[in-house]
């Protein structure tokens, strides 16, 4: 027995119908998309507001000053404002910031974490006192009677001074200048700030520095800085309170006191 089949005849208007439900979904798909997105932008500008700005770890700056540096305000969307951006604008702004963080706390809140550096040294250029961090970071002029508590640097000759910039020398030679920030931390970080009363520079491949208006102390090259202070730290506890001398600690191996 033969059996033979044939496909039901679409008619016109069944064939335009089943174009516009494909032609339908091709554009509900992209539309509803587009939809969704700008729904979601709709809801973080508007509901994702600034309302409250909080910075933590300031002593140099105030709250406010910060803010204004990084320029942002209550108001401001919190999904939309360049954080990296606002960072660039506090260092730049703001000397005394050595790092800076900025923090989105859903919904509304901003927190802005900073650390501060403080002045350390300072260098006498004329009738002007220039204030420098344990980086040689420049911070600007000294105030009035702000360089007692700073320890003067002596025999450097910087270049162009640029506010919150690394100071350069003269020649544009930077190891001077990382040679000093090594001291200078060393310096920091032993305690030894109120001991110190002068940093000469002025051979810098054998610098000295001055100690308790009783020793000279001679560093040498620069090779081994945390050990010859260490070496110094070490020396000057052996030595008697009427000793009077330098301390050359420049060989990195041994320490040297000759009295005067």
């Amino acid at each position: 027995m033969a059996f033979s089949f044939k496909a039901p005849k679409i008619t016109d208007e069944e064939e335009r119908s089943g174009f516009m439900r494909a032609r339908r979904r091709a554009f509900s798909g992209p539309l509803m998309f587009v939809v969704v997105v700008v729904a979601a932008i709709f809801v973080m500008s508007v509901l994702f507001r600034v309302e409250d700005i909080q910075v933590v770890g300031n002593h140099h700056y105030t709250a406010e000053e910060i803010i204004r540096a990084v320029d942002i305000e209550e108001g401001d969307n919190l999904f939309f404002f360049d954080r990296f951006a606002a960072v660039g604008r506090a260092f730049s702004k703001l000397p005394y910031i050595e790092s800076v963080t900025i923090e989105r706390s859903l919904p509304n809140k901003v927190v802005i974490t900073v650390e501060e550096t403080t002045a350390l040294a300072y260098l006498q250029l004329g009738e002007e006192k220039w204030t420098l961090d344990h980086n040689c970071k420049v911070l600007g002029k000294a105030a009035e009677g702000e360089e007692e508590s700073l320890l003067p640097v002596v025999g450097m000759r910087p270049g162009t001074l640029m506010i919150g910039e690394i100071m350069e020398t003269e020649d544009g030679d930077l190891a001077p200048v990382e040679y000093l920030a090594e001291v200078l931390d060393q310096i920091e970080a032993r305690g030894l700030t109120d001991q110190v009363t002068r940093i000469d520079f002025t051979n810098p491949e054998s610098p000295e520095f001055d100690y308790g208006g009783r020793f000279t102390v001679v560093l040498g090259k620069r090779e081994n800085v945390e050990h010859k202070f260490g070496m110094f730290v070490t020396v000057l506890g052996m030595l008697k309170e009427g000793d009077v001398g330098v301390i050359d600690v420049s060989d990195g191996t041994k320490a040297h006191f000759s009295p005067n």
